[in-house]
């Protein structure tokens, strides 16, 4: 008997806040919702920023200052709206403005001469270049020498520009992730996924001791990382300029630098895991393909629970550059193009990305996305709230292609998988009528192409008259590996307010988009929170990395285990979740009040080889409950003697 993975918690942080609670879905449309819920997203955004917190009955301002609530949402409302999503790149950073790089220059002293100067003798280079002798002492005091160069200097000189993309989906204005643990100089990625991950852990309702101690350490599993690894100065990036900006290396550059490093974080300093670990690299489709790996697992038989995540901070100078020289990002030069602008107007940043519209190319973005995975029969004994499920998740390559970053086949055959397995678990009518795309829709015209005739041309051939599509980069922007978790959160939203997202930054769809047999949503869709039985998440990565999953509703699934388990089962379990519910809903709130939740347990419970015992049937953990079984299948007994 197959196992159903079982999404029962889920978090995270993007350009429209925090994920648990739907709370990032939910400002995506704000525009779309009651008064009330729009002014409890301002508020969840507010305390998420720092801007509020709630001490006993009372709510204090940044400054320290008692306010009421509901007159602070009046007058800050706009701007914390303003403050999320796409929009300008803020000097938090790196100063756009000031971007630091040098300039290749040749100095020579007048009238032929000898190039005199002087420098401290400590920054005299090793081996002394051909040319240059020492004159004299230095005039200027004691550590300074004059040195003779008698040919031309070549030096390279800090200079500064502007950037040429102003637009990005940046973390919400005043979230800072290394404020709320000691991150002890981590990478942006690594603060991401501590605070995202814990999201998730907590958004559970369950304590994780709990899940620990009804579960063997072997049948955890964590499948994270990143698709650029740390670039920032605290990882990969550092290690790389320290020598060019004439720094050291730090000794923690490197191991903190790898792509894995999100998975690695999680088991070392939020869970204590001892089970299965890892990451699977796979550009923009990172997260679908640590989702197949996780769904493995718990299809398998061979773990119970799996976290599948990715955390992505890509906002630095160098991947802007690598992207737009690419002629990839959205530039504010073409933006301008496309709007009409005169050369001294700002673009429209909000609306840079523009999926399957007349667009300029993708909005680069940060995001750390996660979800917990039970199998079914676990999600039923300890009453973990239901989210959905994953039904499956295909993965094909794109086979002989002209260039590295260009779509091939392989997109048509994981999409046409995904729906066929949709269509076997929900029926046809089931998939025709109540399911819907979330897409890939990066807003470059390669992708408005490819993607929009993949669908379009699936539609057809699985008798869907007018396929619902959503793109909801056109909120948050393209968070690269973290992609298909913004796309996850934002589907697992849409059975909690029955709203699918529209791609408002499009007026109309651009001439040459395939729309047979689609509907691409360019306005909010009212589904209803059962409306859908179904989403496929369709994920494309530069290489050739095409991902395309099947996630069940909730209504679908808590059908399917009542089926499987029987109508006793599922009111135990009933019974079980109400308690579970109350406490996610307890987390929901403090953390919508500015209780900070985050998880962090460094140098917490180490365990040492004291800790293990070791036997041939058994291997027994201190303070673990139950043992590692040893008493493992041969599983090609057929083949031996």
């Amino acid at each position: 008997m197959v196992k159903l993975p079982v999404i029962v918690g889920f978090g995270g942080i993007n350009a429209a806040g925090r994920s648990s609670g739907h709370n990032g879905y939910r400002r995506m449309i704000i525009d779309a919702l009651a008064e009330a819920e729009a002014n409890q997203i301002r508020a969840s955004l507010a305390a998420l920023t720092g801007q509020l917190h709630k001490h006993g009955s009372n709510w204090i301002d940044a400054a320290g200052e008692t306010v009421d609530l509901q007159d602070f949402i009046r007058s800050h409302g706009a701007e914390l709206e303003r403050g999320s999503l796409i929009r300008r790149v803020e000097k938090n950073l790196f100063d756009p403005d000031h971007l630091l790089f040098h300039k290749k220059a040749s100095l020579a002293a007048a009238n032929g001469e000898a190039f005199k100067f002087e420098i401290a003798k400590k920054q005299v280079p090793h081996p002394l270049p051909s040319g240059w002798s020492i004159h004299q002492e230095g005039s200027a005091g004691e550590g300074k020498i004059s040195i003779s160069a008698g040919e031309n200097l070549d030096v390279l000189l800090r200079s500064y520009r502007s950037a040429k993309v102003n637009s990005a989906g940046q973390l919400p204005t005043g979230f800072d992730p290394a404020t709320l643990y000691q991150s002890r100089n981590h990478p942006r990625g690594l603060q991401l996924t501590v605070f995202a991950a814990s999201d998730a852990i907590n958004s559970l309702g369950i304590d994780w001791e709990t899940v620990r101690q009804n579960v063997a350490p072997d049948q955890i599993s964590v499948y994270a990382g990143s698709g650029m690894s740390q670039l920032d100065y605290n990882g990969n990036g550092g290690m790389m300029q320290a020598r060019l900006l004439g720094r050291k290396v730090t000794s923690k550059q490197l191991p903190l630098g790898y792509a894995e490093m999100p998975a690695d974080f999680i088991n070392a300093y939020l869970l204590g895991n001892l089970g299965t670990t890892g990451t699977n690299i796979a550009a923009c489709a990172t997260f679908l393909y640590n989702l197949r790996q996780g769904i493995r697992d718990i299809q398998s038989g061979s773990h119970r629970v799996v976290i599948v995540g990715t955390s992505e901070a890509p906002l630095v100078p160098e991947i802007f550059d690598g992207f737009a020289t690419m002629g990839a990002l959205a530039d504010d030069a073409s933006l301008r193009k496309l709007d009409h602008l005169a050369q001294d107007e700002l673009p429209d940043f909000r609306r840079a990305c523009r999926p399957f519209g007349n667009n300029a190319g993708f909005t680069l973005a940060e995001s750390a996305q996660f979800i917990v995975l039970f199998d079914d029969d676990l999600a039923l004994e300890l009453g973990a709230n239901i989210y959905g499920a994953v039904n499956e998740v295909f993965i094909n390559a794109d086979g002989h292609k002209k260039s590295i970053a260009s779509p091939g086949l392989g997109n048509y055959i994981s999409l046409a998988k995904a729906t066929a397995a949709t269509s076997k678990l929900i029926g046809e009518e089931g998939l025709r009528r109540r399911s819907y795309v979330q897409s890939h829709g990066t807003g470059t015209l390669q992708n408005r192409l490819t993607e929009s005739h993949i669908i379009s041309e699936i539609a057809k051939t699985f008798g869907i008259e007018r396929w619902p599509v959503a793109a909801i980069k056109a909120y948050v922007g393209h968070s690269l590996a973290s992609s298909a978790g913004d796309q996850l959160a934002a589907s697992l939203g849409v059975w909690a307010n029955g709203f699918i997202p529209g791609i408002l930054t499009v007026d109309e769809l651009a001439d040459d988009v395939f729309t047979e047999n689609v509907e691409f949503l360019l306005q909010h869709k009212e589904v209803g929170a059962d409306g859908m039985d179904a989403v496929i998440i369709n994920s494309k990565g530069f290489g050739g990395n095409n991902a395309s999953a099947s996630i069940l509703a909730p209504h679908i699934v808590e059908k399917m285990l009542r089926k499987r388990h029987g109508a006793t089962r599922i009111k135990k379990y009933k019974a079980i979740n109400a308690a579970v519910s109350q406490n996610s809903a307890a987390y929901e709130c403090s953390a919508n009040e500015g209780t900070n939740s985050t998880i962090y347990k460094f140098d917490h419970h180490v365990m040492g080889r004291e800790s293990i015992e070791l036997s041939t049937t058994e291997i027994n953990i201190a303070g673990i409950d139950p043992a590692i079984d040893l008493n493992l299948r041969n599983r090609y007994e057929d083949m031996c003697d």
